[in-house]
């Protein structure tokens, strides 16, 4: 649930004031990701992505499995329980990326980013107002969608930037 506060705040410099504030109980988002070895062309890392359709943005957007914390539920269970309910689909392994403030001028919402890996099927789950393509793509062909602006959503381009940016850096992925 979110929640809607005016705040009496102190400033840096001594003064006060009113700052309006969403309140949100965080979210989890995670980059399914096959490696080169896992994926049955072996053509290079591929990642599952959803074409989401969502009200606020205008119509279907790029995004990676996510979703808002359940109460008392830690990041990782809801990251695994969004990648199931949104992709179909379950990781041996989730490893934490890092976690993201989305709009910290008006809300303290907080998304912890994860990659999953050692996939395997499962089962989807999506709500009545979720309509969602799950679709399989390249890595490259994912950063290139972040180039040109055809992916938009925040959480995703951090998600995608990091993981090939960091984690093929450090040579711990395999991508």
């Amino acid at each position: 649930m979110l929640e809607l506060t005016l705040d009496r705040v102190r400033f840096p410099d001594g003064s006060e004031g009113e700052l309006e504030m969403i309140r949100h109980p965080g979210a989890a988002a995670v980059l399914p990701l096959f490696r080169t070895d896992e994926y049955a062309g072996g053509t290079g890392s591929m990642v599952v992505l959803l074409r989401q359709y969502r009200y606020a943005a205008g119509g279907v957007i790029w995004e990676v499995p996510a979703g808002k914390l359940g109460p008392g539920e830690s990041p990782e269970t809801c990251a695994r329980r969004e990648l199931e309910e949104e992709a179909g689909l379950r990781a041996a392994e989730l490893r934490c990326l890092t976690a993201i403030y989305t709009t910290p001028g008006f809300t303290d919402e907080r998304i912890h980013l994860f990659l999953a890996l050692g996939l395997e099927p499962g089962e989807t789950a999506h709500g009545p107002s979720e309509f969602i393509e799950v679709v399989e793509l390249p890595l490259g062909e994912a950063l290139e969608k972040v180039r040109s602006g055809e992916i938009t959503d925040a959480k995703t381009i951090c998600t995608l930037l990091y993981a090939s940016s960091f984690e093929a850096w450090e040579g711990q992925a395999g991508l």
